[in-house]
């Protein structure tokens, strides 16, 4: 058994799903998971189309127009007769997205997002298993908001193991392939949930660990887990080898290559993961495995953007001690803002932070009534695992640098953009 997952730089037109069922010829398809992303910028698409609803903006149909075009282009390229079922099949999606939207009486963004940006995956899936079939891969279509389940945190959703694990081991067929959406899942009332931005690798490990997969393959544009982004770092290398704890280290100082959820389940049961590229599917790319040494061991560049740096510091110059470092994080965790960088000193504290949900605001004026508070919005988190010198040196060159930090093997540092 194995589980295979398809990002959406990897399905983004017709030819990149014709791809996908020429990487299930060369690896075979028996006995085989297929997790599938949106399209291309499908999310960003639907995260825009949540925007304009709530702020009642007359673009929100264009935008809508443009989505529809954009998927049925692709089935058009795909389908040779306009009277495939494909056709009513993405047609009742786009009909349940407006009816869903039309339908709504919720204020909460979280949830609406939530509700709207599924409709990425469930398109994708759709199209890609009905090519399949059409290509003779017999396929089993998964809702996957049926097997995962989970609590109410909307947008950043916690897998309840024990009810997953059940339904995942009662309803898919391990001697068959499947095609289930990553990303998504559903909580105790079904309304729909998601796993977090870029959560589809985490999906592809939920099955893995609740199917005891042999292993998980990542499908990507790169040749596997490189040491650095291409597109931001220049002389990029490939790594053979990573262990899972240095895949944890990576994915969690914000590498993209892995979702930083993804390792835990599989290293729980020890299950392979092969990160690889969907152009070249016999290479071997990067394998994760329990205790292999990063082959080879070089500095690993990473970079975090849209940052904010906050510093604070006590209105009575008194000591910045455990009562009020506890007070700060407890407030951080209620508005679900990550703390990726710790500094302090005896009346100072400054952290970098990941506002991926926008709450900084609410966060900084209670803040503010306790603490004299700076910052810098729009900053870079620099991250250089096993650093040198040289790497440093290198990095470091022409940059506006606010704050760095430097512990036995990881280097950081904050940046002006």
């Amino acid at each position: 058994m194995r589980v295979f997952k398809f990002g959406g730089a990897s399905v983004k037109d017709a030819d990149g799903v014709k791809n996908v069922a020429t990487v299930l010829k060369q690896t075979g398809h028996e006995q085989l998971v297929v997790v599938v992303s949106a399209m291309g910028k499908t999310t960003n698409a639907l995260e825009q189309i949540v925007a304009f609803y709530l702020q009642q903006e007359s673009e929100l149909k264009t935008q809508m127009i443009d989505l529809h075009r954009y998927h049925f282009d692709i089935v058009d390229a795909l389908f040779e007769h306009k009277q495939h079922p494909i056709y009513q099949k993405t047609q009742a999606l786009f009909t349940d997205l407006q009816t869903t939207l039309d339908r709504n009486k919720s204020k909460q963004y979280d949830y609406i997002y939530d509700q709207v940006v599924s409709y990425g995956e469930l398109i994708s899936t759709t199209i890609i298993s009905e090519y399949l079939a059409d290509q003779g891969f017999a396929n089993q279509w998964i809702d996957a908001r049926e097997l995962i389940k989970t609590d109410t945190t909307y947008r950043d959703a916690t897998v309840d193991w024990e009810r997953t694990q059940q339904t995942i081991r009662d309803k898919v067929d391990r001697n068959t392939l499947s095609v289930t959406q990553g990303f998504i899942a559903s909580d105790a009332n079904n309304f729909t949930t998601t796993l977090g931005r870029e959560g589809s690798d985490y999906t592809a490990g939920i099955f893995a660990y609740c199917l005891g997969a042999d292993s998980v393959s990542i499908w990507k544009d790169v040749p596997g887990v490189l040491n650095g982004d291409p597109r931001v770092f220049q002389n990029t290398k490939l790594l053979r080898q990573v262990s899972y704890s240095e895949a944890i280290e990576l994915a969690f100082y914000g590498a993209s290559v892995i979702h930083p959820k993804t390792i835990q389940p599989l290293q729980r049961k020890e299950i392979p993961l092969y990160v690889k590229s969907f152009l070249n599917p016999k290479a071997d790319g990067t394998s994760v495995k329990k205790g292999q040494p990063l082959d080879p061991y070089i500095p690993c560049y990473i970079v975090k953007k849209n940052q904010i740096l906050v510093s604070l510091s006590s209105l009575d110059f008194s000591f910045i001690v455990e009562d009020n470092i506890s007070e700060i994080f407890k407030l951080f965790h209620q508005y679900h803002i990550k703390v990726d960088l710790i500094q302090n000193s005896a009346i100072s504290f400054s952290v970098c932070l990941d506002d991926k949900f926008h709450h900084f605001e609410k966060v900084l004026s209670t803040l503010k009534a306790k603490f004299k508070v700076t910052y810098n919005t729009g900053v870079a988190l620099y991250t250089i695992r096993h650093f040198t010198d040289q790497a440093i040196t290198s990095l470091e060159k022409n940059k506006d640098i606010l704050l760095k930090q430097i512990t036995r093997e990881t280097y950081q540092m904050v940046a002006k953009e």
